[in-house]
């Protein structure tokens, strides 16, 4: 029997932070021996904001790295970048001639993106929902692990794929956000307001980048109060942060000992950073480590995404083929 398609991809922007390792990582290393993973690098997405090309190359090396050392297996997954399946951007222009300005105008991330950079309204920010769709149905994924800020992007896809398997014949399957575990984690912010970025508020975002004593400085900073005066109380949400964080790190014993020790009203948050931020210390370190050591070998870099877009080009292909057989794209 063959394994359901999971497909999922990250931005060539910014660091992976705590956020991204509980929210996606995790389930990701656990996915890849249930479903036949392809998992790449969005490199064309992350072109809207027009990073600077000198960079570009060594942040998608970073990326695949971090990926890797946080236990994806390249000989379990395909790991690529999505510069690589020339068949991408082709699905991209089918689907774009059954995708409509005003639909795309209502998308509340196209929104967001036009009041943060205003004077970048490109074509790409609009029809970036197109290319999403692409990126999945080109292996005729089912499900797609995705954040709730992504959902509606996945209704759209399946938008496209009826409207192409109404018009042309059928195809694809739809695709539907999925959550490999009940236990997805939203990371919060260390200043208590949001959640964890890879691009902003750098302060208060753990990065898996991160050397030990920047981990322990911010720790440090996070915000905390004066302590609960009454046995029991209601954490506040920037206490909550803390314990939540401690959970995902500390050894239950460490955990449960603060727990107490704030319903008893006898916790000190000092003495309870400086502890997050040795077992935080413990726990990004090695990841950090593996990615230096991954990044710092290029040629093995190269060999994973060469083997990984390999395999990804094996199924876009074959679909690419079939959809341009089913549009009448087929003259020899």
């Amino acid at each position: 029997m063959s394994k359901e398609i999971v497909v999922s991809g990250i931005r060539s922007t910014g660091f992976l932070h705590l956020g991204n390792y509980f929210g996606a990582m995790k389930n990701y290393v656990q996915m890849q021996d249930e479903y036949n993973c392809y998992f790449f690098v969005a490199d064309y997405h992350a072109l809207t904001t027009h990073p600077d090309p000198k960079e570009l190359k060594g942040n998608v090396y970073r990326v695949v790295a971090e990926n890797l050392a946080c236990g994806l297996d390249p000989e379990k997954v395909a790991l690529y970048a999505q510069s690589d399946l020339p068949e991408i951007p082709e699905l991209y222009l089918m689907l774009n001639m059954m995708a409509y300005k005003g639909e795309l105008e209502k998308v509340p991330t196209f929104k967001d993106k036009v009041r943060q950079q205003p004077e970048n309204v490109n074509a790409g920010l609009l029809t970036y929902p197109v290319l999403m769709s692409a990126d999945i149905i080109i292996h005729k994924a089912v499900k797609v692990p995705v954040g709730k800020d992504q959902e509606q992007h996945i209704e759209m896809a399946r938008n496209f794929v009826n409207r192409f398997n109404n018009r042309y014949g059928e195809l694809f399957p739809e695709p539907y956000a999925f959550n490999f575990s009940n236990e997805l984690v939203k990371v919060p912010s260390l200043d208590g307001n949001g959640k964890m970025s890879k691009s902003e508020n750098v302060n208060a975002t753990l990065y898996l980048a991160d050397e030990d004593d920047v981990i322990r400085k911010k720790i440090k900073k996070a915000k905390t109060d004066s302590g609960p005066t009454e046995p029991n109380s209601e954490m506040p949400e920037y206490i909550k942060n803390i314990f939540l964080l401690m959970k995902l790190v500390s050894p239950q014993e460490v955990y449960d000992t603060y727990t107490n020790a704030y319903n008893d009203c006898t916790i000190r948050y000092g003495d309870m950073k400086k502890q997050l931020a040795e077992d935080m210390v413990n726990f990004i370190a090695p990841i950090r480590e593996k990615a230096k050591d991954l990044q710092n070998n290029e040629d093995q870099l190269k060999k994973i995404m060469k083997e990984g877009a390999e395999k990804a080009r094996a199924s876009a292909s074959k679909t690419i083929a079939e959809a341009r057989k089913l549009m009448g794209i087929n003259y020899y």
